[in-house]
């Protein structure tokens, strides 16, 4: 009884430190919820949850109107009541998490495991974010979102450097930024849903050249090793390559490399192989259900290698539903998966599906990622609006 009580413990501490992130911390401030006044978990006319001081800071001063950080219905602050679920488990779960020390930090993790080290952004600074891009001269983090200025540059440390793209109509205004990359002289391509089109801006937000008229919804964006562009047209089903003279602002050359693709979206490129990997969203038949399916090409567009939802399935016991694909620096596909939510190593294209988990706690809804030169893991988690680094633990 005693080695199955020990045997136990470690799961039992996983469940509690599960619980504490996922219902027991608001996801404004990433404070824990708890009985005293400011951290009291409140519940919002739509449903969601947020701790009492959000609720203060979020509301106009003199209406009390607030918008909901999450799904962006409109709220009074006054209309705000205790959310009793999650004060009954604070009280259930109370004791149990004084007893456990292991409660309030990471759980151990084997040497090798990916641990979240810092996390940088949040609800104010980020605003549903939903693309994410790494400098490869300065190293500082690039992310489009939903706020006032679309394009927001944090430094090293995760404090914002720079911020621009105006929300706007106008050619060099962003009106539904969806994803981002950063060229290899540093200047930053945006996906634009809203006019369907691809902008340049210097990396200090001056726009050097708007391409319109050839897509129908320009969605993912990378960069090749040879300082190209490629981008998936996801109402088109294609995928493309674009030749910019950035210091000149000119397009010079377009490619189409895929056609007949289903709902293509994300998009990566390795910089090992130059493989391009295609994340794409297919209907299944007869269902009105989307699934997912990762597709690998060869420089030469050759494909080399593709998995699905279902193939998944058969390695793994839970569903995957893939929301953006990379690289790392060894040349393994990894993708994040919203629906555990995870992030997951599928191995070399040759190799699919070489299914091993990387993250399994702590995310929400990722949405984009990407490896640091220092092989640290960046994920853009659109639910709490932030970005979290995850690196190797040898501990």
């Amino acid at each position: 009884m005693a080695a199955e009580a020990s045997e136990s413990e470690p799961a039992l501490q996983e469940l509690m430190r599960e619980a504490e992130i996922s219902l027991l911390e608001c996801k404004v401030c990433f404070e824990k919820f708890g009985h005293r006044q400011q951290r009291r978990p409140r519940n919002l006319s739509c449903g969601h949850v947020v701790c009492l001081a959000c609720v203060a800071a979020l509301a106009h001063p003199r209406t009390l109107a607030l918008e909901c950080p999450f799904c962006r219905r409109a709220c009074r602050g006054c209309d705000t009541s205790d959310c009793l679920p999650v004060l009954h488990l604070i009280e259930l779960l109370g004791s149990a998490l004084r007893q456990s020390p292991a409660a309030h930090r990471a759980a151990p993790s084997a040497p090798g495991a990916l641990t979240c080290h810092h996390t940088f952004g949040g609800w104010g600074t980020l605003v549903n974010p939903t693309g994410l891009a790494l400098c490869p001269k300065t190293g500082r983090v690039v992310v489009v979102h939903d706020g006032r200025r679309r394009v927001k540059i944090f430094d090293s440390v995760g404090g914002c450097a720079h911020q621009f793209g105006e929300k706007g109509d106008a050619a060099q205004d962003i009106r539904y930024p969806v994803d981002v990359t950063i060229t290899n002289d540093c200047h930053v391509v945006v996906t634009d849903a809203g006019d369907r089109s691809i902008k340049v801006f210097d990396f200090f937000g001056q726009i050097k050249l708007v391409i319109g008229g050839q897509f129908s919804l320009p969605w993912g964006v990378e960069t090749t090793p040879q300082n190209g562009i490629v981008v998936t047209d996801a109402e088109a089903g294609s995928l493309h390559l674009l030749d910019v003279d950035f210091a000149e602002g000119v397009l010079q050359r377009t490619e189409k490399l895929q056609a007949h693709l289903c709902s293509p979206r994300g998009v990566a490129v390795s910089w090992l192989t130059g493989a391009i990997a295609v994340l794409e969203h297919p209907l299944a038949l007869g269902t009105g259900v989307c699934s997912t399916r990762v597709k690998v090409f060869s420089s030469s567009m050759q494909l080399v290698g593709q998995v699905d939802t279902f193939g998944l399935s058969l390695y793994f016991p839970s569903k995957i539903t893939a929301s953006a694909v990379t690289f790392d620096h060894q040349g393994n596909v990894i993708v994040a998966d919203t629906s555990g939510p995870a992030i997951f190593c599928l191995g070399k294209p040759e190799e699919f599906p070489v299914l091993k988990p990387m993250v399994t706690h702590g995310l929400s809804h990722p949405v984009a990622l990407t490896f640091t030169k220092e092989n640290s893991l960046l994920v853009l988690d659109t639910a709490s609006h932030s970005i979290k680094v995850y690196k190797v633990d040898w501990g």
